[in-house]
């Protein structure tokens, strides 16, 4: 059962080949064996899960149906869950369990889904590696020596070790698409405001969105149903009806445009996974689709934009974990400014505290305008590029990540060398696009994907490409040795 989809889990549940029960069992069992090896969970949710599938089983049983009914996730560590600990993956907030539903976790729940437990990801998702994690680095399945990319490399690597078929996750700079990338699967982030943000424990506001990780893009499809929607709560959320992803599926890719940015292509580029992208854009030729080359030319100053706004954001939204109302408090405080500074200098890891002081920076009275609001006059300038390509293009295609998995530690020395690695995906998210990266070959073993952005709430055009290509070749059906 573990190797099945989530669509061919709601085909078998409907069918009543297995029960959810069963299900979950055998994938709780699973868990326990395999995930050892790749420290995907930060913590497994047993009786929740059991309790949650008797109760699909006996709605089935009344008469219900649904894709997601009885369907086993699992949730990134910082969507809030009641009575569960929350962490972000930091120390900070090791004892934190949250006292309401993140509105993603109450919408899958009330679908009918299965939550397994909360997967390990870099702390305040802020790293590309998923080695910031105050709970230990999370390896990647393809092979143990590598990361699975970050910050939601938890989900990813559980996904990609068939612990389980599909999980949620969130994208602030790249951080679905890359772990996709990194372990073979398809990841989506949503246009900014397609999926509520409550209960999302914040990095950076005006960028981080959750999304779907899964083997496919039919899997995705059928878990951003369930994720996206209006939410009063949340005032980022846009009201904007939600079409059915999965119908659009199957639609023909005969004259659809797809834009190839020249700038993709350039020296920063492992030439082999350049050659994997040439040859999905031939598949894709195949399928009736026209290929146009164009222009993204403020690309390269989207790095140095979102390395200033994304931390002063972070600042901003961290500001509240002081020691004071919840979360880690340090010992003996002698006073009010000690208990400040050593509970932050405690509780957050080093990753974390240098975003904070380069955020804090960036927003200090001397160099706001020099830092933050230039910063956000390229971000209007990166949108205005897509803006101008989507004139004459449907789609654009290109790489997710410049380089394939890199070995554990190797860049843990070096962030700047990390932050470069997100030089394909940080655009989406600063003019806040949809992206998806789906599975386009390896490279020394290791997975590469490929990286789609459309228009804004063309989530469904994504998923229909990705679709019709993975009809048409099987990278996605690799499964790494061992899992």
């Amino acid at each position: 059962m573990h190797h099945m989809t989530l669509a061919e889990i709601a085909r078998g549940l409907a069918d009543k080949k297995f029960s959810s029960v069963e299900l979950t069992q055998t994938l709780l069992a699973r868990i326990a064996q395999l995930d050892p090896q790749i420290n995907s969970f930060i913590s497994l949710t047993q009786d929740l899960a059991l309790g949650q599938a008797k109760a699909a089983d006996e709605r089935r049983a009344n008469g219900e149906s649904g894709a997601l009914l009885g369907a086993p996730i699992a949730h990134k560590d910082l969507f809030c869950t009641q009575g569960i600990r929350t962490s972000c993956g930091s120390k900070m907030l090791d004892n934190f369990k949250a006292p309401y539903d993140a509105t993603v976790v109450a919408k899958l729940a009330a679908a009918g889904a299965v939550t397994l437990g909360k997967t390990n990801m870099d702390e305040f998702a802020m790293g590309s590696a998923n080695e910031s994690s105050w709970y230990g680095a999370v390896k990647n399945p393809w092979n143990l020596e590598h990361v699975p990319g970050g910050s939601s490399g938890g989900s990813a690597a559980a996904v990609a070790a068939r612990l389980l078929p599909a999980a949620t996750a969130t994208d602030t700079g790249g951080s679905i698409r890359q772990p996709a990338a990194f372990t073979n699967l398809t990841g989506l982030k949503p246009t900014y405001g397609r999926v509520s943000r409550w209960g999302m424990i914040a990095y950076a506001s005006s960028l981080d969105q959750g999304g779907p990780l899964a083997r496919t893009a039919e899997d995705c499809a059928i878990l951003l149903q369930g994720m996206a929607g209006f939410d009063p709560n949340d005032s980022t959320s846009i009201d904007e009806p939600v079409p059915d992803y999965s119908a659009s599926l199957s639609g023909s890719l005969l004259g659809l445009r797809i834009g190839v940015p020249k700038e993709y292509f350039s020296a920063g580029l492992d030439p082999r996974i350049a050659e994997l992208i040439h040859n999905s854009i031939k598949e894709l030729e195949k399928l009736g689709a026209v290929i146009k080359e164009i222009n993204l030319p403020n690309m390269q100053h989207a790095i140095p934009a979102y390395y200033v706004i994304a931390p002063a954001e972070a600042s901003s939204n961290l500001s509240r974990f002081d020691g004071v109302r919840f979360g880690y408090r340090c010992e003996n405080p002698a006073n009010l400014e000690d208990l400040y500074k050593r509970s932050r200098g405690e509780g957050f890891g080093s990753e974390v505290q240098r975003r904070i002081m380069v955020g804090a920076y960036a927003l200090s009275a001397g160099y706001y305008d020099a830092y933050y609001l230039k910063a956000q006059k390229i971000r209007r300038l990166v949108k205005n590029d897509f803006m101008t390509a989507f004139n004459e293009v449907d789609i654009i295609l290109g790489p997710t990540t410049p380089n394939p998995a890199w070995k554990l530690g190797a860049k843990s020395s070096d962030p700047v060398a990390a932050y470069l690695e997100d030089v394909y995906t940080i655009t989406a998210n600063l003019a806040g696009l949809p992206g998806l990266s789906m599975p386009a070959g390896f490279v020394d073993g290791l997975p590469v994907g490929v990286q789609l952005l459309a228009p804004y709430f063309q989530e469904g055009r994504l998923l229909n490409v990705a679709h019709q290509y993975q009809l048409n070749t099987d990278w996605h059906t690799r499964t790494p040795t061992g899992f």
